[in-house]
């Protein structure tokens, strides 16, 4: 059998040590990945190996040739353009059609049993077998269920922490038979899992699953990349180290010069031709490669370091990555998880913080401080987003200069001459970023239109009037310290998972596009902004009946921008109104959990006391509204959904509903009353609009304030929800109350459960294993469906080491006791 080695890969998110050479190359414990990997397929007979390549392709090529060195036989099978997992491997069919093939990543550490895994692809009679293995987090990785006799059931590719069902990944590692090779179009980029293997599935062909025993690590990141040289010198895979054990865990290779005064403290590896002087210290997990000088004096822990690297006196490296040829002088400390690339200087007494990243031929003068990369500023975190967009405290974690690097990552997604909507709160600190923003866009090509202080749902549609995308710099809620940077696409939405992690890429390679001196992007100020929201509002949403009811309403503008629109607004829909708290308040950009329900029962007083129909409170970027009926009794956030729901669909009678997953069943008695269906959808904001921009949809709503008027817009509008909601009361003639009391109490319980993140896939599968026969909804999380209707929610969070949990049942002690039942499901998984 042949084996294929897909060894085409870019490494971006290993940059800088990948800026000049190919991931496959970069060394673990002194040999190249792909040396590992090859060696490990001669072990298990697969001696005759296609080897895929595409970026560097002759820097791969000339390091191992035709295999003779390693007594194997290479072929290589060029990629003029990159063209996916399965893309490459069609490009080499001609030296594979004649029999069942492996395929294996060349990035990838591992020592699973190959023999084995081909004997079980031949026992099965499959045509692909994929080779499966269990991670602690599965978020960067395939994950695949398969049934008890190994035939796969599902795929889930990349899934974002709602969509976790297991902890068993896809390892790239697959036994194929040649006729997979119909199933991928020639010369177009195709991946197997995300293009063949569901359309294998879907005609019912045998695919099976093989779950490994042993090693395996995807060397994708830094962090991996460091774990892989622990791991190897730990013992924990097996692979051929080059050298001699000359004591319990301490590898020195052939040639190696280590004085006896050099203290030395296993596990560790010093590769061949390196010398170590007396007095130098190099402690447990530390790798140096070939050629390397460590004087007298230097102090290196967890450290890798590449060949010809020199390491000067009373230095200091720890938890670092030295590029090769790099020097580096006396004195010179470099932190814990910065990565220096090849061939860079860093100066006598200079400090280079953690996490900072150096690339190729840079110089470090002496005595600098280096708390950013050298280029430009990395965050240090796997992931931007948030729930909220890019989040942090103002002027610590998000600067000026972040603000600059994310626009200038945003532009680069995005064509030179395109145009971008920005905007903000009422803020000093969103004002000051927005003008850091702007001058970004400016100089990356791009035109801007700034609509200055709006709330956000005015920002989002005058987004979606024209332009390629938008910025809204926020207070973020509830954290007056902090600040959100929102990204919008075309429509005015928030970026989708898939465009997020695109600006996230961008971000990360630290490649900004900067627009030539003739390019350099308009800046102007749209004129009658609010007249133009409301005139579309007032053209889109239903106000009829409003004039002749003669309603009283009380709106309260929390002193945010809500308050710009309302002028307009209220004098249009021609109701009786008082409005409160409208002057903007820059001390208060955003409100507290207290303050926000110290303000609805003051409105609820004045609700009364003015005998209003009903109030309603904005939050300060008029993005969510709160009820109060006309008792001046609030209608808490998750009933005032239920209320919405039931005047939307008894008005409607036909459509459908797009709720989250969480929203108790009772919405579903509610909209199927009135002829109405639900669509569940996941927690994430950006799920639901895109259920509300479909045809059908007449309605939807997160259960904490924010609704959809699919009508006007597809996403979270506080002023759409309020005229909507006037023109429904107007039109039934029915008091919030009356319409509240005829809707069954619901018994929805929540708790949170701290989860470590090493854990969390397995969590998952616990959760999945323990629901057993019962049914099992994946939407978001894992939702378990009890045979009396009651039903149970399993969600990690996206951004936090917490689990969530929701309950429902007909009362709120049986809804208690699922929610500890699942609790100890949870708890005991993540111990």
């Amino acid at each position: 059998m042949k084996a294929v080695v897909m060894a085409g890969g870019e490494g971006t998110r290993l940059r800088p040590m990948t800026s000049s050479m190919p991931k496959p190359l970069l060394p673990v414990a002194n040999r190249p990945i792909m040396e590992h990997v090859l060696r490990l397929l001669k072990r298990h007979g697969l001696n005759e190996t296609v080897v895929t390549v595409q970026f560097l392709a002759s820097l791969v090529k000339n390091y191992f040739g035709d295999g003779e060195e390693l007594g194997m036989e290479l072929t290589y099978a060029n990629e003029e353009k990159p063209l996916g997992t399965a893309g490459s491997v069609k490009n080499a069919e001609e030296a594979l059609k004649d029999d069942a093939f492996l395929v294996i990543s060349g990035d990838a550490l591992t020592d699973f049993d190959l023999t084995d895994l081909i004997a079980f692809h031949k026992e099965k009679g499959a045509l692909v077998t994929v080779c499966l293995t269990r991670v602690p987090n599965p978020l960067e990785f395939g994950i695949t269920i398969v049934d008890e006799e190994g035939k796969v059931e599902r795929f889930l590719e990349k899934p974002t922490w709602g969509q976790v069902f297991s902890d068993t990944v896809n390892t790239g590692i697959y036994v194929m038979e040649p006729e997979v090779f119909d199933y991928v179009e020639a010369d177009v980029p195709v991946d197997w899992s995300g293009d063949v293997f569901p359309q294998l599935m879907k005609e019912g062909k045998p695919i099976y699953g093989y779950v490994a025993e042993g090693y395996w690590e995807d060397v994708g990141t830094h962090e991996s990349y460091v774990k892989a040289q622990a791991d190897v010198l730990e013992g924990k895979v097996q692979v051929d180290l080059d050298g001699f054990e000359i004591s319990p865990g301490v590898w020195v290779a052939e040639g190696a010069e280590v004085h006896p005064d050099a203290v030395l403290r296993g596990p560790l590896y010093i590769g061949d031709y390196a010398k170590v002087e007396a007095g130098a210290e190099i402690r447990e997990h530390t790798v140096i490669g070939s050629n390397v000088v460590v004087k007298s004096g230097a102090f290196l822990h967890k450290a890798v370091v590449h060949d010809n690297v020199y390491i000067g006196q009373q230095s200091n490296l720890r938890g670092c990555v030295i590029g090769k040829n790099t020097d580096i002088m006396r004195a010179a400390r470099i932190e814990d998880g910065a990565v220096i690339g090849d061939e860079c200087l860093v100066g006598e007494e200079s400090i280079v913080q953690g996490n900072v990243r150096v690339y190729p031929f840079k110089t470090i003068e002496a005595g600098a401080f280096v708390n950013t990369s050298v280029i430009w500023e990395s965050r240090g975190q796997a992931h931007l987003f948030g729930a909220r967009g890019v989040s942090g405290i103002l002027n610590v974690e998000i600067t000026p200069e972040l603000a600059v690097r994310l626009a200038g990552a945003y532009a680069t997604t995005l064509k030179k001459g395109s145009t971008v909507t920005t905007a903000r709160d009422h803020s000093r600190g969103a004002r000051a970023l927005k003008r850091a923003v702007i001058s970004a866009l400016q100089a990356s090509a791009i035109d801007v239109r700034d609509l200055e202080n709006v709330p956000l749902p005015v920002a989002r549609q005058q987004t979606a009037r024209g332009g390629a995308g938008g910025i809204m710099i926020r207070t973020s809620p509830g954290v007056p310290d902090s600040v959100d940077i929102m990204f919008f696409d075309e429509r005015g939405a928030d970026l989708s998972q898939a465009q997020q992690r695109k600006l996230d890429r961008v971000f990360a390679r630290q490649e900004y596009r900067r627009a030539f001196p003739g390019e350099i992007g308009d800046l102007s100020f749209p004129a009658s902004v609010f007249d133009s929201y409301t005139g579309s509002l007032l053209r889109n949403v239903d106000t009829t009946g409003i004039a002749e009811a003669g309603l009283k309403v009380v709106v309260d503008a929390s002193n945010g921008s809500a308050g710009l629109v309302l002028p307009s607004l209220l004098g249009r829909l021609q109701v009786d109104s008082l409005t409160i708290n409208p002057g903007l308040d820059e001390s208060r950009p955003t409100e507290s959990a207290e303050s926000r329900r110290a303000g609805l029962v003051r409105l609820g007083e004045i609700v009364a006391s003015a005998r209003a129909a009903f109030g309603v409170r904005f939050d300060p970027v008029g993005e969510r509204l709160s009820l109060v009926d006309e008792r001046g009794r609030i209608i808490e956030d998750d009933r005032a959904l239920l209320v919405m729901l039931d005047l939307v669909a008894a008005e409607r009678r036909s459509g459908r509903v797009a709720l989250p997953v969480t929203t108790t069943r009772i919405a579903e008695q509610v909209a199927a009353y009135h002829g109405t269906q639900v669509e569940w959808t996941t927690t994430s904001p950006d799920d639901l609009t895109r259920v509300g921009r479909e045809e059908s949809t007449i309605f939807g709503g997160d259960g904490r304030g924010g609704f959809i008027v699919p009508e006007f817009s597809s996403v979270f509008d506080g002023a759409a929800a309020f005229v909507r909601l006037i023109g429904l009361v107007a039109r039934t003639q029915l008091t919030l109350s009356q319409i509240d009391a005829r809707i069954p109490r619901a018994h929805v319980l929540k708790k949170d459960i701290a989860t470590p993140w090493a854990v969390k896939g397995l969590v998952m599968r616990r959760v999945v294993e323990a629901a057993g026969s019962r049914s099992v909804d994946t939407t978001d999380g894992v939702r378990v469906v009890e045979a009396d209707g009651r039903w149970v929610m399993v969600l990690p969070d996206p951004a936090e080491a917490v689990t969530h949990l929701w309950a429902e049942g007909p009362d709120d002690a049986s809804a208690q006791a699922l929610l500890d039942e699942w609790a100890e499901v949870v708890d005991s998984a993540g111990r």
